[in-house]
């Protein structure tokens, strides 16, 4: 006796059985925010050293980063896509500056699942007062979801 197997269902099995293997998680496992990231280094000696206490906030905004926080290395620190520039108040160890940064913000496409991000392209060296910030050093100018230093700040 033959067993009957109907045409339906030989065109059926093999769309399904691609339909099910074609199909992709959905989790996105990757960063998808893009910081500048901010070392603290020793004016002095030169070397990375964490500052005892950051406070980090946007000017004429109230967005806080860092409330005297301690052990900070490096600071991570957010750019707004819809604008060319922003103004950040630090304070280290007691003593504030201000820090401006000028770039400009392209869409970049991180995978089907996490979607879209911002990078950043630092166009000038940042500018800042000099109450407690010697100097600024920008390394990468780039500014990616990646773990890269941007910039380094002596102190």
């Amino acid at each position: 006796m033959r067993k009957f197997i109907p045409e339906s269902l030989l065109i059926i099995l093999p769309g399904v059985l691609l339909f099910m293997l074609s199909c992709t998680s959905g989790s996105c496992f990757e960063e998808t925010e893009s910081y500048l990231k901010a070392s603290f280094y020793d004016n002095v000696k030169k070397i990375l050293h964490a500052p005892d206490s950051l406070t980090l906030y946007g000017l004429n905004n109230d967005s806080m980063i860092y409330n005297k926080s301690s052990g900070i290395q490096p600071a991570l620190i957010p750019l707004n896509s819809s604008t060319e520039s922003c103004k950040f108040i630090i304070e280290i160890n007691g003593i504030t500056d201000t820090i401006e940064f000028h770039y400009s913000s392209y869409p970049h496409l991180i995978s089907k699942e996490c979607g879209y991000t911002f990078y950043h392209q630092l166009d000038t060296a940042p500018k800042h007062t000099y109450h407690n910030i010697k100097d600024i050093y920008t390394g990468n100018k780039t500014i990616t979801n990646l773990n890269v230093e941007n910039i380094r700040i002596f102190y």
